[in-house]
Formats: C-alpha cells, structure tokens, sequence
C-alpha cells in the first residue's frame, strides 16, 4: 500500500502515472514498491529472471527530475517488466537458448525506446520458453514459472513470466509478442488482459532472436503487444508502442479508428465456441457461452453461425506451415518454405484477410476461446511435440490447440483476451475477442465493456 488511495498490488498503470503526475507519490518510491514486491512474492513464482534494479532506480530519478521540470509523459514513472527476448542493452536476451547464456544485444527496438520515451521505469525482463516455442515458461538457464493461481500449473508462454508478473501483484504492465497465442494464453491461463495487435501495427523488429547483430524486417505473423491488470492499460500502453519507425515514419502516420460501439448493446457479435480441428474444454466454452449471453441481455445482436466464416481447417493449414517455417529459421534440421511457396501463402493470407474483412462487415466482433483449456499442470520440456491435454475426459494432441491462436494470427487480425471466468477449481478463464483489420481499439473497448459487466 502506498496511499490511502493507492494499492500498489493492485492499481494500474494508468492510475500509477496520474498518482506520479499530481505529486501523491514519487517515481522512486513506486519503484522501490515494486522492487519490494518482486522480492517478497517471486520466489515460489520465478516469473521476473533478469533484474535490474540499481538502473531502474536511476530511471525512476530521471523520472521524477522530469516531473520537477513540468515534463507530462503518458507513462511518466510507472513500474514495468518486459519478456526476456525483447533487446535491452545491458541485460541478457537469450529466448531461453543455453548456449546464449550472458549474450547481450547491441540495439534495442522501438517499444522499448518508446517505451522509455512514455516515461516508464523497466526493473527487469520475465520468463519466457526456449526459442518461445511453448504454453509454459521454463528453461535451462532459468528454469521454470509457476502459475500464481496454483503453483503446480502453467502460467502460459512464451509471455509467461509476463502474465505472472502481473497476475502476482509484482507490476502494473508487460510487454509481450505473440505468433501463436503467446500473450493470448498467458493473460488467459493468468486472470489478466492481453492485447495481440494488428500485425505490423507495433514494430517488432527489437525482439529480433539472440546472435542477430542487424536490425531486419517486420514478421508476417508475429507481433508485440502489451499486457495489463486492465483492458484500459492496454490502450494505453499501445498508443505508445504502435505506428511507423524508421524511414517508413516519413511519410506514415497512425491513425486508428476509433471503437465501433460505447454500449454492448449495439454490438453485432458472433460466437464462436467450437473449432474442428481441436478441442475445447466444457467449462473454457461455457465462459464464452458466458460473454455472449451477456451481450444478449444487453440486447446486442448475437449469432452462434455465419456464412461468412472463412474455412478454419484450411486457413490453419497455410497458418501452420507459415509458423513451422518462421520459428525454425535458423535452427538445425529445418523445413522450410521454398519462396514461391511462401509467395503463395502470403497471397492466401491476403485473400482470407479480405473474406473476414467481407464478415465484419456484418459483425463487429467475434467471441472464441483463447485456448482450450484452462492452466494446465506442468508436463516438461519439449511439449509441443509430444504432449496431450485432457479435454472432457479425452487425450488430445497438445498442439491441436494452436487452432485457436491462428484464428487471428494467420489473418493479422486483432485479438484481447479479458479475463472474465474461472472454472470450477478457481482457475482463471479468458475470452478471445477478435475484430477487423486495424480496429484494435473495438477488441480492446469490447474487453473493457465485458469486464465491467462480467466482474
């Protein structure tokens, strides 16, 4: 607690940096609470691996220097951590690779910048899977993070040190990437909020794998987000991060549109629960049953089925052999893409874009899973390709699951997942909110919206 008005554990960080701003509290003593809060709550949880607070506290007098002079940032002296594989001069960026123990990058890319440009105060950087390839978050060189809902439970990955950061009470915001529902899954399996941006929306060139020593090009399907105790926060935090770098800032500027609807009951939603290629656990399908029995007390428009809805099977297959080909770039024993092949599938890409550009012209949103189940126990390295899940009492192919995440990843679409269930067990549940091209602000409102009606 640091004011009678203020609950460090649980405020967020857009509260934190008016508290800064009016005077009621200092950079440093923010964060000195964090500081204090990692210390006191991470060890069972292990979900902050690089410190870095005797910069971190310069930061935070910088901070404060900044607000003596009258200096207004949107961000001015909030507390943050950032998932390890994002650049960070001076700290260690490995992806969880052991024989890239102690390597340190030598640039660091816009969020970050950006980042610090808003104000903020970055104490340290949060477990990730190796080579982020995994719903969990343990490695060889700082082993694994536990859920703080229940120790024995994945926290989600590859931003899973994120999501237990924040779920924990540790900051106020993160800073995650997600090819294949690595934000979406934390802040799901976590009860927090996650954003998977438009792809290129964000730039994400900073979180370029270790051994990379130049700077290269925008990813077709991964991207950075932030994370958050709040679907506000998010907003937030993107208007900081999005929009141009570098020479394409010359002649570009952002400009995104505004929410469609201020009301649930104005929006045009369609569920959907089921997903043929993977399954999707009774309890995870009743919290989307959930969301939308909520827009339909409202009075929205609600559709459980459309003939607009794109090919799932056949886009998740295009959306596979695009993601096997990126996350292995590099790695031994890789099979990837020829270029016409991937001339080919940016085409399909495109083309499917468009199709679901035709069905948000009827809905504003769609209401899906971020996975199919809730928080897992561990099960151990390697998992994608070897392990099961249980789902109603049946053992499915671990990897089924990235079906959920390719819904909107193979298109680019946006996705926030709000947390807004639990299951029996007490295990949080999210809701996937997925919405146009470049409509991020809908998703995000939309989150917001649900939240607040759902507690």
């Amino acid at each position: 607690m640091l004011t009678k008005t203020i609950d460090y554990a649980t405020a967020t960080a857009g509260e934190l940096a008016k508290a800064v701003a009016a005077g009621d509290v200092s950079a440093v003593e923010l964060c000195d609470e964090a500081i204090a809060a990692i210390e006191a709550k991470d060890g069972p949880i292990n979900a902050v691996v690089v410190r870095d607070f005797d910069r971190a506290r310069e930061q935070a007098k910088a901070a404060d220097a900044r607000i003596a002079r009258g200096e207004r940032a949107p961000l001015l002296g909030v507390p943050m951590t950032v998932k390890e594989s994002f650049r960070i001069l001076g700290l260690p960026t490995t992806w969880g690779f052991e024989p890239f123990k102690g390597w340190a990058p030598n640039f660091e890319g816009p969020p970050i910048t950006r980042l610090r440009d808003a104000g903020v105060v970055i104490l340290g950087k949060t477990n990730v899977p190796p080579a982020l390839a995994d719903w969990q978050s343990d490695n060889p060189i700082y082993g694994r993070t536990n859920n703080p809902h229940d120790l024995g439970r994945s926290p989600g990955g590859s931003s899973g040190g994120s999501a237990a950061a924040l779920a924990a009470g540790m900051v106020p915001l993160e800073l995650g990437s997600d090819i294949g529902g690595s934000i979406r899954v934390p802040a799901h399996f976590c009860g927090v909020f996650g954003h998977k941006p438009t792809v290129k929306l964000v730039p994400a060139w900073g979180a370029a794998g270790p051994g990379i020593t130049e700077p290269g090009p925008a990813q077709d399907l991964s991207v950075v987000g932030p994370m958050a105790r709040s679907a506000e926060d998010l907003r937030l935090a993107l208007d900081v991060i999005a929009g141009p770098d570098g020479y394409e800032a010359t002649a570009y500027r952002l400009e995104l549109p505004s929410p469609r609807h201020a009301k649930l009951a104005d929006h045009r939603v369609l569920v959907l629960a089921e997903h043929p290629l993977c399954g999707t656990d009774d309890e995870v399908r009743a919290v989307v049953e959930s969301a939308a029995a909520v827009f339909e007390k409202a009075g929205a428009k609600v559709a459980r089925a459309s003939d607009l809805l794109p090919d799932l099977d056949a886009a998740h297959r295009r959306y596979m052999r695009m993601l096997n080909t990126s996350m292995s770039r590099g790695q031994p024993n890789a099979d990837p893409m020829n270029a016409h092949e991937w001339l080919d599938t940016l085409g399909a890409q495109h083309v499917l874009r468009r199709r679901w550009g035709e069905l948000f012209a009827r809905f504003d949103v769609v209401l899906a899973p971020p996975l199919g189940v809730p928080a897992f126990p561990h099960i151990g390295a390697a998992a994608m390709q070897t392990a099961t899940l249980t789902i109603n009492g049946r053992q499915e192919k671990y990897s089924n699951q990235l079906a959920w995440a390719g819904v909107a990843t193979f298109p680019g679409l946006p996705a926030t997942v709000a947390p807004v269930g639990q299951s029996k067990g007490g295990l949080p549940i999210g809701v996937q909110i997925i919405g146009p091209f470049l409509e991020d602000l809908t998703t995000i409102a939309v989150a917001d919206l649900l939240a607040e009606a759902m507690g």
